[in-house]
């Protein structure tokens, strides 16, 4: 337990790194939005330090590191195409101004280092799976699964709504198609599914007690930065977001309780 100790805090480490340097790159731009994009890769960074930290990678061990590495740079790359250009994001507008005089500086530890912390706690199945050396059995062939599924539904429903918002048209409209018709927040739903899969792996190297870190995750999509943070206004920014709560479940995708062809797409974030 205290070697396992002394790997969580070299991941630790790692990602207050991240969080500082990042930091000073937002102190110049006047933005952290940047934190987005890094949010991924503070996964990555610990992934791959506590791999370092094994003694023996076996094949799950690798099968995992290499789901970890897809889904952050895929997240990471996407979220920094996405927001190339743009202002700060409005939810960061809102913190930045709560926390005024000098939140260029207290976004250190409110933002940055908050988010290194997070990362951290949720990270401990990737902690507990890479350095124990365990086979391919059905449960990681099932976490597998899990993860393919939660992967391209997330990929896919972030490129529905990357491709919608691109055109002008289709400004202050609600995105109804694809797999927007089924969720209001895929996205979120495939994010929800990945981690449970990452969690899969933890069981599967016998370190069950990480089911805080899959917990941690789905309260943060459904009732913190995920679905109601998102919800919060949306109705004052989208006219027809009120029609599409009624009809459209609010995470996992099922059947729209009414039509919604008379809808325009479109989206709320």
């Amino acid at each position: 337990m205290t070697e396992l100790w002394s790997h969580a805090l070299l991941g630790l480490s790692i990602m207050l790194a991240m969080g500082f340097i990042t930091w000073l790159y937002s102190l110049y731009h006047e933005d952290v939005s940047i934190v987005d994009s890094l949010w991924s890769l503070m996964f990555l960074a610990g992934a791959i330090s506590y791999s370092l930290s094994a003694a023996k990678l076996s094949a799950a061990n690798v099968l995992l590191l290499t789901l970890v590495t897809v889904w952050s740079l895929r997240l990471s790359v996407f979220l920094t195409v996405r927001n190339w250009g743009q202002p700060e994001d409005r939810r960061y507008r809102e913190i930045r101004q709560n926390n005024e005089p000098y939140f260029r500086f207290k976004s250190l530890y409110i933002v940055f280092g908050l988010q290194a912390l997070l990362a951290w706690i949720i990270s401990a199945p990737l902690l507990a799976a890479l350095t124990s050396e365990f086979p391919i059995n059905t449960v990681v062939i099932l976490a597998t699964l899990l993860w393919t599924a939660g992967f391209l539904i997330e990929s896919i429903a972030d490129n529905q709504l990357y491709r919608f918002k691109a055109s002008k048209e289709n400004s202050g409209k609600v995105l109804n198609t694809g797999l927007w018709r089924y969720s209001r927040h895929p996205n979120y739903f495939g994010e929800f599914l990945i981690w449970w899969a990452f969690y899969l792996f933890a069981v599967a190297s016998g370190a069950w007690w990480t089911v805080f870190s899959p917990l941690l995750m789905s309260l943060l999509l459904l009732k913190v930065s995920g679905v109601t943070l998102m919800e919060k206004d949306i109705n004052e920014r989208r006219a027809d977001y009120r029609q599409y709560i009624a009809s459209t479940s609010a995470f996992i995708p099922w059947k729209p309780k009414q039509s919604v062809s008379y809808m325009q797409r479109g989206h709320q974030s």
